[in-house]
């Protein structure tokens, strides 16, 4: 999507001009490294193209859409801690590059540039736009812990995962559509509307995720096929599995929920999944998001063709192979 590559080269140029202070190198530099190992920047995207969407010029948006990125980075830092993971986009996290402690702090200084960043915007904004950041990134906080929890309950629900992902994924891309709205001074009908078609295409994009992780063609996926189900997590699929098993078919997955063999786990889950008609149900669940949210996006009362860049952008998103 060329639209996209630029935009995200945008995104790249403003986070190497952001400022932070040579010293403490400690804490300073595990942020100028995290920053440039890159990613998709979907989520300041967004903001930029919501500020578009209403007629308002990309660059005044720009600091919000930087804020957006920041916070985002924050949360990864954090999770990185909290799931001891090593690697993040291919390269040593923070935490095991440096420290912990020096992870914590570092991820802290992050979101105070997230806010430095967040009130480089008109005054009369602000108070919403503090709003509506503060309100994402509770929610966000609450859906983490949700996930945490599930780790331990046997009894979780597909409505509890999906209020999960909203949380956790999917309102902040909401939030990053909305404060592109919000700087474009959209109708408080519209900024809804922009925002639901955020957190359903979030919804769909996550459940497509958790697809593509049994699913994917490991040459094209990037990570390791199988992953959620070798650190039996309760993800759509599983949920939609259990409810969908007869009492011995449960009894099978539980006990493939210990098996030892890693190969064996994930091809007889696979097969289990596929007698079940998993993928499929989760197919069927990850259109009905999706379409939700591009009916929201119909409801915007904005030229169609002002709405273009986001119906490529969520086709794209949705594009990949399952």
């Amino acid at each position: 999507m060329e639209a996209l590559s630029s935009y995200t080269k945008m995104i790249e140029a403003g986070l190497s001009t952001l400022d932070f202070p040579k010293t403490p190198e400690r804490l300073y530099d595990p942020l100028r490294y995290f920053l440039q190992i890159g990613g998709k920047r979907i989520r300041p995207v967004l903001t930029i193209l919501g500020a578009e969407l209403f007629g308002a010029d990309f660059k005044i948006a720009l600091p919000q859409a930087l804020a957006i990125e920041t916070f985002h980075n924050f949360t990864l830092i954090h999770d990185d801690i909290m799931d001891e993971a090593p690697l993040r986009r291919n390269q040593t996290t923070v935490h095991e590059k440096w420290n912990r402690d020096v992870a914590i702090l570092s991820g802290d200084v992050l979101l105070v540039k997230a806010y430095q960043l967040l009130a480089q915007i008109n005054p009369k904004q602000l108070p919403e736009a503090l709003d509506l950041f503060n309100r994402t990134a509770a929610e966000v906080c609450e859906g983490q812990q949700m996930d945490m929890d599930f780790e331990e309950r046997q009894d979780v629900t597909v409505p509890e995962y999906i209020e999960m992902i909203r949380l956790k994924t999917s309102i902040l891309l909401g939030g990053a559509l909305t404060m592109g709205a919000i700087v474009a001074n959209a109708s408080a009908e519209d900024k809804k509307h922009i925002y639901d078609f955020g957190q359903y295409i979030g919804i769909a994009f996550q459940i497509q995720d958790d697809i593509l992780d049994l699913y994917a063609d490991p040459k094209k996926f990037g990570k390791q096929v199988g992953g959620d189900v070798i650190a039996n997590k309760k993800t759509l699929l599983h949920l939609t599995a259990i409810g969908a098993c007869s009492s011995e078919q449960l009894s099978v997955l539980k006990q493939l929920q210990s098996e030892k063999n890693l190969e064996i786990k994930i091809e007889k889950t696979r097969s289990l999944f596929d007698h079940l008609g998993v993928k499929e149900s989760c197919r069927i669940r990850m259109d009905e998001y999706y379409q939700k949210a591009l009916f929201s996006l119909e409801k915007v009362s904005v030229n169609e063709s002002n709405k273009v860049e986001l119906r490529h952008l969520a086709a794209y998103l949705m594009e990949r192979e399952l």
